[in-house]
């Protein structure tokens, strides 16, 4: 059975062969960066939008006065996470002290709606939603 040339080269194409370079096969994906700000009692922004797949660098920065967490045990849960460390209590969030910055980095996971809090101050609405499409 003969594959005719313009079926292979649109096959060759499709798998990335065609034309590929060791240097872009090689040229490193960049981190989408997203800031979450957290003051005394909010979060800005309440809502965060991530794409499945996509690789991303969550700058979290504690702008407040007091001690504030990133709690998304769910969320977390079905992310890859490139810096695991960074997580707290049974890796479910991330503390961060007064005019604290630390970065998440990951790869979003699964579809869907995932809510986040403040563990601490919740009660007083620092609460949010992560929307992964």
């Amino acid at each position: 059975m003969t594959i005719p040339g313009a079926l292979v080269v649109a096959l060759l194409a499709h798998a990335g062969v065609w034309g590929a370079t060791p240097a872009a096969a090689e040229k490193p994906v960049a981190w989408a960066t997203v800031t979450l700000v957290m003051s005394d009692y909010r979060f800005l922004p309440a809502q965060l939008h991530f794409r499945q797949g996509a690789r991303y660098r969550l700058v979290l920065e504690n702008r407040g006065k007091e001690l504030h967490e990133f709690t998304a045990p769910a969320f977390l849960g079905q992310i890859a996470i490139a810096n695991p460390g960074i997580l707290a209590s049974g890796a479910k969030d991330v503390v961060l002290h007064a005019h604290e910055r630390k970065e998440l980095r990951f790869v979003a996971g699964r579809r869907g709606h995932y809510r986040f809090i403040c563990a601490d101050h919740d009660w007083a609405g620092m609460i949010g939603e992560i929307i992964v499409e």
